[in-house]
């Protein structure tokens, strides 16, 4: 049995994609190949339980170094999760599930709640989210503009093929 290969979008270390079911439209995301989880900036969230569900309400400041603009949202509690930063604290955190859309394309992808005011990013966008999605330049950002390429050996429209080997 042959699986279709799905067309993989390229990414730069920094990225701005949507989050529609949250009415966000943009927000710069940061593509951390180093992390597993994918994490929001989350802020005054309240935990309650509505019609039998588990549910969670936050708000976003989806700009970076800007706190006067803010979404309110409301999503179902997915999980709570162990999460370990960069600095070596861990924290437990409330996960949520929503649609994540880049370069024209979307799919589901598990978020951590967390505050992240005093972090570069206001979304980073882990591994999970990116496996057999995205592959990634390190040394180029926003390039989700351009088209997706099929499979993994296609470079990306950037760089020639003789470049990336000098």
């Amino acid at each position: 049995m042959t699986r279709k290969t799905e067309p993989r979008i390229w990414a730069g270390w920094r990225e701005w994609v949507a989050l529609p079911e949250f009415g966000i439209e943009r927000i710069k995301a940061k593509i951390d190949t180093g992390a597993s989880t994918s994490s929001i900036h989350a802020i005054h969230i309240r935990r309650f339980r509505e019609a039998g569900r588990d549910r969670v309400a936050f708000e976003i400041h989806p700009l970076q170094r800007r706190t006067d603009v803010t979404v309110a949202c409301v999503a179902d509690v997915l999980d709570e999760r162990f999460v370990t930063s960069s600095s070596g604290h861990r924290d437990k955190r409330l996960v949520v599930r929503t649609q994540l859309r880049i370069a024209g394309h979307s799919w589901p992808i598990d978020l951590t709640l967390a505050n992240r005011d005093t972090m570069g990013f206001r979304m980073l966008l882990g591994r999970a989210a990116m496996q057999g999605r995205l592959l990634v330049d390190p040394s180029a950002s926003y390039l989700s503009n351009k088209h997706p390429v099929a499979g993994t050996d296609i470079e990306p429209p950037h760089i020639s093929p003789t470049s990336r080997h000098r």
